[in-house]
């Protein structure tokens, strides 16, 4: 998957895929959408001590790094799934190290440098499981307090968005437990809605989407 790199409104970079006209971030601010939806909304929503997350599309690292950099209180296992990883030399030609302080931005490339298919300590409070698969595929082990949903849109991979989906990420969510996702269209709620979530509109990042979704599997 061909990929280059544009500027987004908040300074921030993200990768355009020309191949599905496509890109990975808003282009209102890559790092402002993240903050809001999957930090604000997502990760600040659950008062657990100790919290699983499992994310949709790795893809930059953008959320993983933000958890890790939010999350420094608690202690945070992050699972991620990408079925297409990007290489080395597209991560270390994106912006990040002008974002980033140095620690920090070595901290965001050790996500990317450690291995697969492990659970990787990143520091004390964080550790890291990158599985290179596809979701429609993917058999659930574990459970999870909080989802990331940051595939790319309906229109452009459905598969990612369809009821089954919805489905497996409800099962496997515990009582209680989130799941966050920029999209906000009538078919993705009510797909939730019909698998047992119940979901709520909330606006959006500055400058971004008008409103994005959050739903709770009930206790």
């Amino acid at each position: 998957m061909e990929v280059s790199i544009e500027t987004t409104n908040d300074g921030s970079n993200t990768l355009y895929v020309k191949e599905i006209d496509e890109h990975y971030h808003s282009i209102k601010g890559a790092l402002t959408e993240s903050q809001h939806i999957f930090i604000n909304c997502g990760l600040k929503e659950i008062q657990n001590d100790k919290i699983d997350i499992f994310e949709v599309g790795f893809g930059t690292g953008l959320n993983a790094i933000l958890t890790l950099l939010n999350g420094k209180s608690k202690h945070i296992s992050y699972t991620t799934i990408e079925k297409f990883p990007l290489p080395i030399e597209i991560i270390t030609r994106i912006n990040y190290s002008s974002i980033f302080n140095e620690e920090e931005y070595s901290l965001y490339r050790q996500l990317h440098e450690v291995q697969w298919d492990k659970y990787v300590e990143i520091n004390r409070h964080f550790k890291l499981k990158k599985i290179q698969s596809d979701l429609t595929t993917h058999s659930f082990s574990d459970n999870y307090d909080l989802v990331y949903h940051d595939a790319f849109s309906p229109e452009k991979q459905p598969e990612m968005w369809e009821e089954e989906i919805f489905n497996k990420i409800f099962n496997c969510l515990r009582p209680g437990g989130v799941i966050v996702t920029y999209c906000a269209k009538g078919e993705i709620r009510r797909r939730m809605q019909k698998v047992g979530f119940t979901v709520e509109r909330l606006a959006g990042p500055p400058n971004g989407k008008r409103e994005i979704l959050r739903a709770r599997k009930p206790y």
